[in-house]
C-alpha cells in the first residue's frame, strides 16, 4: 500500500462497451488520465462505477486492470455490500488482486443496528485496511460518530468517506479520531466545509473532469490560502450541483464525458442515459466553468 492513499480520490466510472460489458481497456486509460490530472488514486467499482449492477468478477477483473496500470497510485476497490459475508469473501479476493484498501458502505436496505455496523466493518476489516462509507441518502440509515468513532479503534479501520450531510457530525468524527484515522468527504460540495473542519480530503465524482482544479483547493486549504480555496469552490459548486442533481450519480458525470469525447460508454438497467436538454443543461454549466475544467479527452465542452 502506498505510505498515504491520497487526499483526492476520484470514485472511478465503469466505462461499458456498446454491448454492455465492461471496457477494461477503457478502465485503463482513464485510470491513466484521472491521476495525470492531480488525482493521488482511484475508487473502483463504487456506486460510480455502477457496482450494483456488476458482477464480482467483473469488479475484480477491473480491480486488476487498473492497478497494473496504477502501481504507484492508491487503488480502493469497492466491496461492500449489506451481506456481510459477501463482503468478506469479495474484500479477501480484492486485496489477492492487489487492492491498496477496500471501500465498504452501510448497510443498506436491511437497516442494521449501531452494533450490527460495527460487527461488520469490524469483520472486513480483519481482511485489509478499511474505508467506511457513511450515505443515508443511499443506504435509508446513519452511522453515528459514536460508532464511527468506536469503528476507528479497530487496527484495520484507516478512515470513514463521510456523506451524512450533517457538518456537525462529521466535525465530532474528527475531533475524536485517533491521529492516523483520515476523514474523506463523500459529497464533493463539502470538501472544503469537511476540511475545515479537520477532514483530510474527498473521495471525488467531479475530479474526472477537474482534478488538477480540486486538488489546487485542497492545497490552496493546507497552505491556508483561504481565498484561493474559496474561489476554486465557488467556481465549481454549479457544476458539482449540476452532476449530481440532474439525475442520480453516475449518470451525469459519465454522460459528460462521453460528450467531451471519452468513451465512457452505455449505462446497465436500471440507469439511462440522460434526455438531450439535460445534457445540454449539464454540458452548458461545465462550459461556464471556463479553465477549471482540466480534463481534455477530445471535443470542447459548451
Amino acid at each position: 500500500m502506498p505510505a498515504e492513499i491520497g487526499r483526492l480520490l476520484t470514485a472511478m466510472i465503469t466505462p461499458f462497451k456498446s454491448d454492455g460489458s465492461v471496457d477494461y481497456q477503457a478502465a485503463e486509460k482513464l485510470a491513466a488520465m484521472l491521476v495525470a490530472d492531480g488525482s493521488d488514486g482511484v475508487v473502483v467499482s463504487g456506486t460510480t462505477g455502477e457496482s450494483p449492477a456488476l458482477s464480482d468478477d467483473e469488479k475484480i477483473e477491473l480491480l486488476k486492470v487498473i492497478k497494473k496500470a496504477l502501481p504507484a497510485k492508491s487503488v480502493v476497490a469497492g466491496t461492500g455490500s449489506n451481506d456481510t459475508h459477501h463482503s468478506v469473501k469479495l474484500s479477501e479476493r480484492a486485496m489477492k488482486a492487489g487492492a491498496d484498501a477496500l471501500l465498504a458502505v452501510v448497510p443498506y436496505y436491511n437497516k442494521p443496528p449501531q452494533e450490527g455496523m460495527y460487527q461488520h466493518f469490524k469483520a472486513i476489516s480483519e481482511v485489509g485496511p478499511t474505508i467506511m462509507y457513511n450515505i443515508q441518502g443511499r443506504t435509508a440509515i446513519n452511522m453515528t460518530a459514536a460508532t464511527t468513532l468506536r469503528c476507528a479503534q479497530l487496527p484495520g479501520i484507516i478512515g470513514v468517506k463521510e456523506a451524512s450531510g450533517d457538518l456537525d457530525q462529521i466535525g465530532l468524527v474528527c475531533a475524536g479520531k485517533p491521529a492516523n484515522f483520515k476523514v474523506w468527504s463523500g459529497d464533493d460540495s463539502w470538501t472544503l466545509p469537511v476540511l475545515a473542519v479537520g477532514g483530510y480530503g474527498v473521495i471525488c465524482v467531479v475530479s474526472h473532469i477537474a482534478g488538477r482544479s480540486m486538488k489546487k483547493m485542497i492545497e490552496a486549504f493546507i497552505k491556508a490560502d483561504n481565498q484561493a480555496a474559496t474561489e476554486i469552490h465557488q467556481g465549481l459548486l454549479p457544476v458539482i450541483k449540476s452532476l449530481m442533481t440532474t439525475a442520480a450519480n453516475p449518470v451525469p458525470i459519465k454522460s459528460a464525458l462521453s460528450a467531451m469525447g471519452f468513451p465512457a460508454g452505455p449505462f446497465r438497467l436500471p440507469l439511462v442515459p440522460l434526455t438531450d436538454d439535460q445534457l445540454k443543461s449539464v454540458m452548458q454549466t461545465i462550459g461556464d466553468a471556463g479553465s477549471l475544467i482540466t480534463f481534455k479527452a477530445g471535443v470542447k465542452v459548451a
